[in-house]
């Protein structure tokens, strides 16, 4: 039982880490502007 898994993109290269970071920083900051401005807005209903 001595498989080779062969994967589809065994070639690729590893991402930069300021390039990871800026695609966590993309969709990190409008999500919790998101979240916070829901939870301000829901606060409001209990007031």
């Amino acid at each position: 039982m001595d498989q080779k898994t062969s994967y589809p993109n065994s070639d690729a290269t590893p991402s930069s880490t300021g390039a990871v970071a800026f695609a966590w920083l993309f969709v990190g900051v409008p999500l919790a502007w998101g979240v916070s401005q829901t939870f301000i807005k829901a606060l409001a209903l209990f007031q």
